[in-house]
């Protein structure tokens, strides 16, 4: 990947949100953009929201059912591990509002909230799309996979 890539569009895309989810916004507006042009982009879009949606779900299911775990075998309660799993749970549904608020959005409205329509090119785009598939478990897992 190339980071320095990566480190610059999220310089010229502005926004407090976490870095996954500026990447997330930058290539949604890139798809909304470009939709007048080819029309699959809107469903490229409609799925990548979903896909989002779904991991941000299972990532929250994933954090409530390791605690569970971790109460039911050991009995105690650790603050560390509390406070991690409360940190995923906020991280997820501020993800979750930001992809309910890109749903609820009509195309015609979000392309006025959109923050610099020169922000990201297909290039940039292309280096988003494989910077988060990166981040997905199956693409953390890969070598695993292969070895067995």
């Amino acid at each position: 990947m190339d980071q320095g890539s990566i480190a610059r569009i999220l310089r010229q895309v502005s926004g407090g949100e976490d870095e996954i989810q500026q990447l997330q916004k930058a290539l949604l507006d890139y798809l909304d953009e470009n939709t007048e042009i080819d029309a699959s982009l809107v469903f490229s879009r409609k799925f990548y929201i979903a896909q989002w949606f779904r991991d941000t779900t299972m990532e929250t299911e994933k954090a409530i059912k390791s605690q569970k775990d971790e109460d039911s075998s050991e009995g105690t309660h650790h603050a560390k591990d509390v406070e991690t799993t409360g940190q995923i749970m906020h991280r997820a549904e501020s993800r979750k509002k930001f992809l309910r608020s890109i749903i609820k959005t009509a195309p015609s409205q979000f392309s006025t909230l959109k923050m610099n329509s020169d922000t990201v090119d297909y290039e940039d785009a292309c280096l988003i799309v494989r910077y988060l598939a990166s981040m997905r478990p199956f693409a953390q897992s890969f070598d695993i996979y292969l070895t067995q």
